[in-house]
């Protein structure tokens, strides 16, 4: 299954990939930053626990929808068109108050799959409908993952123990400009040293630079190549 949006630094080509290194004795699937969540939905179960978080709440919201108001939800979005005004007109009304959690998950969703690369923020231009055919295969698949909201470190202080994987893909160092939730250098040491001190284990996707490979310079790197909008690499 792939995930049902697009998202900046998703792992839709690489899913498979990093999936593959995952080890097969689990208790405990976490994916720290969720995004799409296309490593989730590459897999009908990891591990009995399973966590997804984002520091974007609508985002989160999103998911949350999806799982509990699926129907609603999709009722809400039929009435959304694909074009530019409308695009214009729902950013505006995102940044507004008064609107329900499922008002607020169709404008999310309607933005995010019109927009250029994912990025909820430039208009995309695409002439195609706005979709929604596949979220009762999305429902079912999170129906039993825990949906989170949290700073990456207290959740993984959360939920870790020996047999957890976590799963990060934070922002790429130095294309931070990029996300909506700020990043800052000091929360990439900040990473490290959480992850430095797990109990479980972890697998870590970054863009390939001098800082970063600086940073885990005492773990196992593996290079990969791929076409990437963000940065001209990254390793796992």
């Amino acid at each position: 299954m792939k995930s049902f949006i697009p998202w900046i630094g998703g792992k839709s080509l690489l899913a498979k990939k990093i999936a593959a290194e995952f080890p097969n004795d689990l208790g405990r699937y976490i994916e720290v930053f969720g995004g799409g969540a296309s490593v989730l939905f590459s897999s009908e179960k990891y591990a009995k626990i399973e966590v997804y978080n984002d520091a974007n709440g609508d985002l989160v919201n999103l998911f949350r929808c999806i799982k509990y108001h699926r129907e609603e939800l999709q009722k809400e979005i039929r009435y959304y068109l694909n074009s530019r005004e409308m695009f214009g007109d729902i950013r505006q009304k995102l940044s507004c108050m008064g609107f329900t959690d499922i008002q607020r998950a169709a404008m999310f969703y309607v933005i995010v799959k019109t927009s250029f690369g994912g990025d909820a923020r430039s208009y995309g231009c695409f002439s195609r409908e706005i979709k929604t055919d596949n979220f009762a295969d999305i429902e079912k698949r999170i129906s039993s993952v825990e949906i989170e909201h949290k700073d990456f470190e207290k959740l993984i202080k959360q939920y870790d123990r020996p047999d957890a994987l976590f799963y990060c893909d934070p922002p790429y160092h130095t294309t931070e400009d990029n996300y909506s939730e700020r990043f800052s250098e000091a929360d990439h040491y900040r990473l490290n040293g959480v992850l430095t001190a797990l109990k479980g284990r972890f697998i870590l996707s970054y863009n390939d630079d001098d800082f970063v490979r600086g940073l885990y310079k005492d773990f196992n790197i593996q290079a990969i190549s791929r076409k990437n909008n963000l940065s001209s690499g990254q390793f796992k």
